[in-house]
């Protein structure tokens, strides 16, 4: 069999969360009562005139300058012409030749090596209604609340090589749609949803195979699954002699399949024309670079960041890159530059997330600063104190701003390092339990534990640990 290699190129709709719909005034809202939020203008009755939402304009340059885009201050929307039972005025008004945003890239991480895609464009366009199916009626019913929510799609080039490449690069616009807050992103509402094109060409050609394309993919696992079935079909097929033929596929995910829609011979021609009921676009260079200076620092970057300055798991640092609460925390914690990285990461991945798991409230309704956090760690880091009596100072500093240094003074926690202290407590505790001290010299090193426990009980759990531990195993080898 051949060595075959995957092309897949991604278009990405999603959803913005502006306050009322593209081109009226209709409420922009999710799971209302059907045909409650649509006017003349959304349900495409003759004569109307829609007027375009100004921040729709302003999230798509967002996510363009978020995307390395080129912003084209100049452009027009288009109709888009197809016959559907959703889509009321039997056009859509989108953007053809010329979109808001084009030419531009996005760098993912894949197994801790960064891979930089193409984006070809991004542009605005409005959604269609939806189809009611029920065991309750017969037919099909439409709701039209969606008609008009404001969508922009995000083309990718062909130059995402694997499933997992596709899924980084989903979950990295999803995370940047989220951080720059144009988006809920939320998938069960549909709010982004994905069509995705698969070729299989042999490794080293530099000619693309011929490409199918799927439709109907509501989740990024059912995009990775999608891509893996549709590229083992494709290679089934060139195996056994036969040709690819173009075509559009419907993903079933119950299923794992792919099934014809329709082929190339019948693909649709959307008769694309300039929207005759609308005015050109044009942004001007001002307020473009004011939208680009309200972009924070992204999460991608900031991940990228975490794992080469910083030494961190490329699991570690999406955990805390993803989470807007969790990087800020992060970031003013490494940036006093007294404890370490990993460490802060630890914390904030483990007994942070634990207690805003548990409450439900986010770290930002705590009473934990940056500067309680790295005190205590650097307390933990020097062996004043220990890992489990921090956790009694951590459960304090998160509920009350107060001094981690004085707290373990007051409740009397710190650790007893002196050396001659310990060296005297081991001389103590090893002539006390000659028989553990002659197991572990016969090869039982469990005796060690046992010898450092006593060690920890003879001093009510001051001394430390650490320390202890290698003062016994010295004396052990003497």
């Amino acid at each position: 069999m051949k060595d075959y290699e995957i092309v897949i190129g991604l278009e990405v709709h999603a959803e913005l969360n502006t306050e009322s719909k593209i081109y009226c005034n209709c409420r922009n809202a999710f799971g209302l009562e059907v045909n409650t939020q649509v006017c003349p203008v959304c349900m495409g009755m003759p004569g109307t005139l829609p007027t375009l939402n100004e921040k729709v304009v302003d999230y798509a340059i967002k996510m363009g300058h978020a995307m390395n885009c080129k912003i084209n201050s100049v452009c027009k929307q288009d109709r888009k012409n197809y016959f559907y039972p959703d889509l009321p005025k039997a056009y859509q008004i989108s953007q053809a030749e010329v979109p808001l945003c084009e030419n531009g890239y996005l760098d993912i991480m894949v197994d801790g090596v960064e891979k930089r895609i193409g984006v070809t464009r991004i542009h605005i366009e409005e959604d269609a209604g939806k189809l009611l199916h029920d065991d309750s009626f017969s037919g099909s019913l439409v709701d039209l609340n969606r008609c008009g929510v404001p969508l922009i799609e995000i083309v990718s080039e062909p130059d995402i090589r694997s499933s997992a490449e596709a899924k980084a690069y989903l979950d990295t616009i999803k995370s940047i749609l989220q951080y720059i807050n144009i988006s809920d992103c939320k998938m069960q509402e549909g709010s982004i949803r994905c069509d995705v094109n698969v070729s299989v060409r042999e490794k080293g050609s530099d000619k693309f195979g011929t490409r199918c394309e799927m439709k109907n993919v509501n989740s990024f696992s059912g995009a990775v699954r999608g891509i893996e079935y549709e590229a083992k079909r494709q290679i089934e097929v060139l195996e056994s002699g036969g040709t690819v033929i173009q075509e559009t596929r419907r993903w079933d995910d119950a299923k794992g399949m792919s099934f014809t829609m329709r082929t190339k011979e019948d693909a649709q021609d959307y008769r694309y024309f300039p929207e005759p009921d609308l005015l050109t676009i044009v942004v001007d260079e001002e307020r473009i670079q004011k939208l680009k200076e309200s972009i924070p620092e992204l999460p991608n970057r900031k991940i990228s960041r975490y794992v080469k300055e910083h030494g961190l798991s490329q699991v570690d640092a999406t955990l805390i890159a993803e989470s807007i609460d969790k990087s800020k925390l992060y970031d003013e914690c490494t940036a006093m530059n007294k404890c370490s990285p990993k460490n802060v990461c630890n914390w904030i991945l483990s007994d942070i997330s634990k207690f805003t798991n548990d409450t439900g409230k986010s770290i930002l309704d705590t009473a934990l600063t940056a500067e309680n956090l790295v005190s205590l760690i650097c307390e933990v880091e020097k062996g004043t104190i220990s890992n489990s009596s921090a956790k009694k100072v951590f459960d304090i500093i998160i509920k009350e701003d107060k001094d981690p240094v004085k707290l373990i003074e007051e409740l009397g926690l710190a650790q007893n390092s002196d050396e001659g202290f310990l060296e005297e407590l081991a001389k103590d505790i090893l002539s006390k339990n000659e028989k553990s001290v002659s197991d572990y010299k016969n090869g039982k090193t469990n005796a060690l534990g046992y010898l450092v426990g006593q060690c920890m009980k003879a001093s009510k759990g001051k001394a430390n640990p650490g320390k202890v531990k290698e003062i016994v195993t010295r004396m052990l080898s003497e």
